[in-house]
């Protein structure tokens, strides 16, 4: 594992287009690793966003690679979503990923300061970090109804788990950043608190349950499972539905 105190995160531009295809491998290495949560993009699309100046790289000083995110969005621009987080394996672990996020939330306030932001993710540490950021877990009925949006869950592994929920549920959790809420200086509340500190290992738990669940479904093997075993799991998805976006 490498220090990223020496790494600079900066607005990516034309002059960063050689490292495009770098990013789109390691976008679908790291999808295939997990088995879940990234939707492949093509080296041209990342290479689009650089030069709209829509998105930020992370490069040492000495022009290595490190890490990249992108801004898309939705619904005339009524939504953005940070998208595409990666960070290359060396450096992960480092902290550099929240730098990353912090650096593309402050870009996306400054290009869309009206628009909400909201993100799809699997993973524990983006729930974290979108949550220092003052994101909140919603439901997928709050999120874009853009349709060219969720057509880009089609290269995602999970995407006729996605289609089977009719577009209400799937691995990933669905978290929101809404401007209002600082304007009204009242945050949007869950029942949890504003953030959910402690509850990590709560949403750890639940995300097991619910790959076990939705992959058991998916293979058509259900009913396989005793009743009790099933409405031990439905009441838990029930218990901690309304904080996370089952």
């Amino acid at each position: 594992m490498k220090n990223h105190q020496n790494v600079i995160i900066s607005i990516a531009n034309e002059q960063h287009i050689k490292f495009s295809k770098m990013i789109a491998d390691e976008m679908a290495s790291s999808a295939a690793a997990r088995g879940t949560g990234i939707a492949q993009r093509t080296p041209e699309y990342i290479q689009l966003k650089m030069e709209e100046g829509k998105a930020v790289i992370a490069l040492t000083k000495t022009g290595e690679w490190v890490g990249f995110c992108y801004i898309e969005a939705w619904g005339h621009g009524k939504y953005v979503a940070n998208s595409g987080l990666i960070v290359s394996p060396p450096y992960r672990g480092t902290g550099v990923a929240s730098s990353i996020k912090e650096k593309i939330f402050e870009l996306s306030r400054k290009k869309y300061p009206e628009s909400k932001i909201f993100g799809l993710t699997t993973g524990l540490a983006v729930m974290k970090i979108n949550s220092e950021l003052g994101y909140e877990p919603v439901t997928y009925s709050e999120l874009t109804d853009d349709e060219a949006f969720w057509n880009g869950c089609k290269s995602c592994v999970n995407y006729e788990i996605l289609m089977a929920k009719g577009r209400s549920n799937c691995f990933c959790t669905a978290m929101l950043y809404d401007p209002a809420w600082e304007k009204k200086k009242k945050p949007k509340k869950t029942k949890w608190g504003r953030h959910f500190e402690g509850e990590y290992s709560l949403f750890e738990r639940w995300m097991r349950i619910k790959k076990k669940v939705f992959l058991r479904e998916k293979k058509g093997g259900a009913s396989a499972n005793s009743s009790g075993n099933q409405k031990s799991k439905m009441n838990f998805f029930q218990m901690i539905g309304s904080f996370f976006s089952f």
